[in-house]
């Protein structure tokens, strides 16, 4: 998707379509290895796509992709909403956006869920992980960013990204338990 159509998605409903559907499932996979409840996993998505209209007039290609652009969006999404859920401020405005869901939906929400069971196991053991290494860890390892659009998305230098996901990659295999050897050899494909 080219800049210019990044620019009209909040004005122009043909590109915005066509943006969505490039992007969805990829951010639907994002969001569904950091939550586990169909119903958030849903409003999240929404809550991505209608940042990024918001904001498509502040989109830069000479900053990084498209997706890059659309990932660091999501991260702050993610991040806003576990916020609100620390706060409990904003339980009714969810509880309201789910009505909107339907069974078939939520069927596929739950299947995506079910096959990340695995991905929010690792993210248990990320936890050990600073923030920095852990976004720049999560963002090339289980959301298939390339390091420089990594570093867009967090707004750092490529270097520093490299060597967040270097120290990342050498924290998480000291970290991963012996006793748990396929959820080794899932980290170790990932990474």
């Amino acid at each position: 998707m080219t800049s210019v159509t990044v620019s009209r998605i909040g004005t122009v409903w043909d590109a915005f379509e066509e943006f969505y559907r490039e992007h969805v499932g990829s951010i639907q996979g994002f969001i569904a290895r950091r939550v586990d409840d169909p119903h958030l996993a849903a409003d999240l998505t929404a809550e991505v796509f209608l940042a990024a209209m918001n904001s498509a007039h502040r989109y830069r290609p000479g900053k990084g992709t498209s997706a890059g652009w659309l990932f660091g969006i999501a991260r702050n999404v993610v991040a806003n909403d576990r916020r609100r859920r620390a706060r409990a401020a904003q339980i009714d405005r969810r509880i309201s956006g789910r009505a909107l869901v339907d069974a078939e939906d939520l069927a596929a929400l739950d299947d995506r869920i079910d096959a990340e069971a695995q991905s929010r196991q690792l993210y248990a053991a990320m936890d050990r992980l600073s923030d920095a290494e852990r976004a720049v860890l999560e963002l090339v390892a289980l959301d298939g960013l390339s390091v420089a659009d990594a570093a867009a998305a967090l707004r750092i230098r490529p270097t520093a990204a490299r060597k967040r996901l270097h120290r990342a990659r050498k924290n998480m295999r000291d970290h991963l338990a012996p006793s748990a050897p396929a959820l080794v050899a899932a980290s170790t494909e990932a990474l």
